[in-house]
């Protein structure tokens, strides 16, 4: 079996909930551009079943029950709705205290200990991504990070596998050699087809999806402070968090019984 080298891990919603701030800068964005519209906390879940900031606006213009003109004409303020989008998450960032997820923290520096490369593959922009791991890991945390694949660079979105494939040929990495975390069906899928094991901790955001393509469901992956339930940790052998051994017992174990896959077909929402 080859090595483990490379940790890649999905962004928004995986290191840390960031979706209410998201939501939160949707809505100011639809304020700012004069826009009478307001996604609720339920709305904005089933929205995240589609990937991407502008694509998600996309799709909330096809359901309004407008003239094709109307329609036309909002789908041209896209770009500048979500460029305000942009900028408002930004401000929240700086104004909140973002706290990663349990165990995201405490894995990259025991994984940054054994020398093994750090990517992050995520659909959100650039400056986006930037910022959000500059408010999770902050200057404290011994964060390598090898590259960063994300909507910017042009690969389709998840769950293509178009992220993972350009994070992993940036890495020099071949895809038996690393595990991806994730938190949503997409990225699940994503990972899958780029031939990644997956280790899925949805969000209280992603909860309710199907990620049972996912080779391991965690409800987070645990440390200290945050130890896994028995129902979880019995998923990895009774460990109260999962680190490197446990990821080389699940790859182990998933090296003969994996077969090729290809990416579902899933009607959004």
């Amino acid at each position: 079996m080859t090595k483990l080298q490379a940790l890649l891990f999905d962004v928004d919603g995986t290191i840390a909930d960031t979706e209410e701030l998201h939501r939160q800068s949707f809505n100011q964005a639809f304020l700012r551009a004069g826009l009478k519209w307001t996604w609720d906390s339920a709305y904005y879940a089933e929205l995240l079943a589609v990937s991407g900031g502008q694509d998600r606006i996309a799709f909330h213009i096809e359901r309004l029950d407008e003239a094709p003109g109307e329609k036309e004409r909002l789908r041209r303020l896209i770009p500048l709705i979500h460029q305000t989008k942009t900028r408002e998450f930004g401000v929240r960032l700086e104004e909140c205290s973002l706290q990663p997820r349990p165990g995201i923290v405490r894995l990259v520096e025991e994984a940054t200990a054994a020398n093994l490369k750090i990517g992050f593959a995520s659909t959100s922009a650039w400056v986006n991504v930037s910022a959000m791991l500059s408010a999770t890991f902050g200057p404290a945390t011994k964060l390598q990070v090898g590259a960063i694949a994300n909507a910017d660079m042009g690969a389709r979105k998840k769950p293509h596998p178009d992220v993972y494939e350009m994070l992993m040929r940036m890495l020099r990495v071949p895809a038996e050699a690393c595990v991806a975390f994730e938190d949503s069906a997409n990225g699940v899928d994503a990972a899958r087809a780029a031939g990644v094991l997956v280790v899925a901790t949805p969000s209280p955001w992603t909860a309710g999806q199907d990620l049972s393509r996912a080779d391991l469901v965690l409800p987070h992956l645990g440390d200290p402070a945050h130890k896994l339930d028995a129902q979880a940790a019995a998923r990895i052998g009774g460990a109260p968090w999962l680190g490197l051994n446990e990821l080389s017992a699940l790859r182990q174990e998933h090296a003969l019984k994996r077969e090729p896959c290809t990416p579902p077909h899933r009607d959004v929402l």
